[in-house]
């Protein structure tokens, strides 16, 4: 017999590979972090002597999720100011919380509390874009989540620096500090198109290429922002950042509820991302992201919570079902973003908008052990006729028992591996303490 690291098997694993196989009665072998067989429980036990070894009986085993937009730190803002449009809920609520509290310690503690709660999820990896990124980075590896830290660029002061120039300085040296790490990798992360000038953007996209790194960026968010930008300029967004040379296949662009067809055409073409936040397009009313439309045209749509501070959670699970629910309404098609597809854009796709697809985002030999057990023999999602369909619509995130990142156990049946959680809530108690007296 071969001696393995750790042997996985369970009643089903969903590969999400280009087949969409669906494996019953099947385990995985794990070496070095890396998955290096998958193959019948059965003669998987004959043929490896792992060091570690999980029986998981009714339960399904998929990729980890990937969370392609969130604000991690914000989960300290969860719930500050709720029910109110985008914009007043930034100008008025969020941007003064932010200049007066938000600093290193604040980002440590809000990316530990938003890694706990997505790892208790089923998330392995999140595409951050907030400040002290050098603070998400360094959390992130010391927990061993996978991540994607963005170089936050924004053409006015914060916290974390004065202007433009300073903003991707500040970027290049994480970048330059991270870029032999295994699990965190960078993108630079522009604000918005109406906070971004054309000089510091196409500073992003010429470096972007030299760096061969992503450019993540929320656009099309609201009407509003469509129709300020034509006041200002004359120019919707899309066709600025077009004219700049921004639309590419290194673009993952977030939210996107205001599409036109020829701007689905020029996505199409020029091969974009674009991330479906769907939870907290409908919290802040910003509108619904075409996101069947997008699909038929080629393009690839991926899954993000947005932040807990205008989502107000982490939960794939819940975003999964919300994105396909929303994806039948909007288009008066009850088989529109198919409980496949949803699960697509929550594996496969995000690793694809990340440039992570040869390592992460579905269950295959020779990829990373990014793997989520979700127990599906409970009343909750029994009786049980296709195990995709019952995660997408029936299942929660109580469901998820036990999380690995790289081979790494992170959640084992229900417990947090490198998070104490009563220090942890204790250090968020202090925290909300801070805020509320604002």
């Amino acid at each position: 017999m071969t001696t393995i690291d750790t042997l996985v098997s369970a009643r089903w694993i969903i590969t999400v590979n280009d087949d969409n196989e669906i494996l019953e009665n099947h385990s995985l072998a794990i070496q070095n972090g890396s998955i290096i067989d998958i193959l019948a429980t059965q003669e998987a036990n004959n043929k490896y002597q792992a060091r570690q070894s999980h029986q998981l009986d009714g339960h399904a085993l998929v990729p980890g999720f990937i969370n392609s937009h969130t604000h991690a730190a914000m989960n300290l803002y969860r719930g500050l100011a709720d029910d109110l449009p985008l914009m007043e809920w930034l100008q008025e609520h969020i941007w003064p919380a932010e200049q007066q509290h938000t600093n290193q310690e604040f980002v440590k503690t809000g990316t530990q509390l938003a890694i706990a709660e997505m790892l208790r999820s089923g998330t392995t990896c999140f595409n951050d874009m907030y400040f002290f990124p050098d603070e998400t980075a360094k959390t992130a590896n010391e927990i061993g989540i996978r991540a994607c830290v963005g170089l936050i660029v924004i053409d006015f002061p914060t916290v974390w620096a004065n202007d433009a120039d300073e903003y991707i300085h500040k970027g290049l040296q994480l970048h330059d500090q991270l870029r032999h790490q295994s699990l965190v990798t960078t993108a630079f992360a522009p604000h918005a198109p109406y906070t971004v000038s054309d000089a510091p953007l196409q500073k992003i996209l010429t470096l972007s290429e030299e760096l061969d790194i992503p450019v993540h960026m929320h656009i099309h968010e609201t009407i509003g922002e469509i129709d300020d930008a034509v006041a200002a300029s004359g120019k919707r967004p899309l066709q600025r950042l077009s004219e700049l040379g921004a639309i590419s296949p290194k673009l993952i662009a977030v939210h996107m509820t205001q599409l036109q067809q020829a701007e689905i055409d020029l996505l199409a073409t020029d091969a974009c991302h674009v991330i479906h936040c769907p939870e907290s397009n409908q919290k802040l009313a910003s509108g619904l992201c075409p996101v069947q439309t997008l699909i038929d045209a080629g393009i690839n749509v991926a899954l993000g919570t947005d932040g807990a501070a205008s989502n107000n959670d982490l939960d794939m699970l819940s975003e999964m079902r919300s994105a396909a629910l929303l994806g039948k309404i909007a288009t008066m098609d009850a088989q529109a973003v198919n409980a496949s597809t949803a699960l697509r854009m929550a594996t496969i796709n995000g690793a694809k908008a990340l440039g992570l697809d040869t390592i992460t985002g579905s269950l295959e030999v020779g990829k990373a052990a990014d793997i989520t057990a979700i127990q599906l023999d409970s009343i909750e999602t029994q009786p049980l006729y296709d195990p995709i369909s019952q995660i997408v619509y029936a299942a929660g995130r109580e469901q998820v028992t036990n999380v690995w990142v790289a081979g790494k156990q992170l959640l084992n049946n229900r417990k947090l591996s490198n998070i104490d959680e009563k220090t942890l809530l204790a250090d968020v108690a202090q925290w909300q303490q801070r805020v509320s007296t604002i």
